[in-house]
């Protein structure tokens, strides 16, 4: 569990963070957040899902509904950070900063956050890179997924490809028919074993982060009951544009739609925009596929008056 009092951020080894990022692809870091802190973010999370933070596509007002039964119906918050100062705050945590630029370099943006619920019994994600739906110009992609509950492999951690970033090549992504994954595609034609990988356990409060080509999945949560919640956070290299599709076709030269974390933004004068809109995907199929048809609309409409 989290500890009552934070690591310092003096007192990170970043060496060892940066070199364990570099051979395998990822790095843990423990106890970034406080107990106190990952206890706010949790009542955050029903907090917004509910709508009570402001506008947010798909979110149930949940009347007569638990705090465990309306977040037991979704998989993931996007893009909590439009609505919630918390989440906000959280992309800039003092104790994450520092990994930040010893991974990236001193002047770092970001243009998501995804707050995923993962009750017991929902299904994982198969094997993919996240570059693959984020791209960068310059490979320097980086999550930092932060657990707020501890991840065990029972209640359905992480795993990655450890070194599985260094080939640099995006491989391709097909549907796997899988009933212990959600609908999301899978990479394939890699030489790494499908049931293969390493687990990646994290106690609350600590701090996963990894590059942008490493291949990862998760397992579903087999826990008898509660939640394995995390918030994650993309970052990049702000002297990178940002060519992203955004579900769309064809990508734009450079989305605009970031938070600068630190250091300097070499592209200030392009100015920033909204593009993306807060949103739940819930469990319910049919559900999500109205609220994917409502975001698309919300972004051709961006589309047109950016024009």
């Amino acid at each position: 569990m989290a500890e009552g009092t934070p690591t310092q951020p003096g007192a990170i080894d970043l060496d060892r963070v940066r070199d364990d990022y570099v051979r395998d692809g990822f790095a843990v870091v423990d106890s970034l957040l406080s107990r106190a802190e990952v206890d706010a973010l949790n009542a955050e999370a029903a907090a917004i899902a509910r709508g009570e933070r402001g506008a947010i596509v798909g979110a149930d007002a949940g009347l007569g509904k638990s705090e465990t039964q309306l977040m037991s119906e979704v998989i993931a918050i996007h893009f909590p950070h439009k609505i919630s100062p918390m989440a906000l705050a959280t992309m800039a945590h003092p104790n994450i900063v520092p990994v930040l630029r010893a991974l990236i370099g001193l002047n770092v943006k970001a243009m998501q956050t995804m707050l995923f619920v993962k009750h017991a019994g929902q299904p994982g994600q198969a094997w993919h890179q996240d570059e693959h739906f984020i791209p960068t110009r310059d490979r320097s992609l980086t999550g930092a997924w932060i657990a707020l509950d501890d991840a065990t492999i029972e209640n359905g951690c992480m795993w990655m490809h450890p070194s599985s970033h260094k080939a640099g090549v995006l491989w391709p992504m097909r549907p796997h028919g899988d009933a212990r994954f959600d609908s999301a595609d899978e990479a394939f034609g890699h030489p790494y074993a499908r049931e293969g990988g390493a687990p990646v356990e994290v106690r609350a409060g600590g701090v996963a982060f990894f590059n942008g080509y490493v291949l990862h999945r998760s397992l579903p949560n087999c826990a008898s009951r509660g939640f394995r919640r995390a918030l994650v956070t993309h970052y990049m290299s702000a002297e990178s544009l940002l060519p992203w599709t955004l579900g769309a076709a064809k990508a734009r030269s450079d989305v605009r739609d970031i938070v600068m974390i630190c250091g300097q933004d070499p592209y200030a004068w392009r100015g920033l925009e909204e593009v993306t809109s807060p949103y739940v995907r819930p469990q319910n199929a049919e559900r999500a596929k109205a609220i994917y048809a409502e975001l698309a609309e919300r972004r051709r409409a961006s589309d047109t008056t950016l024009r």
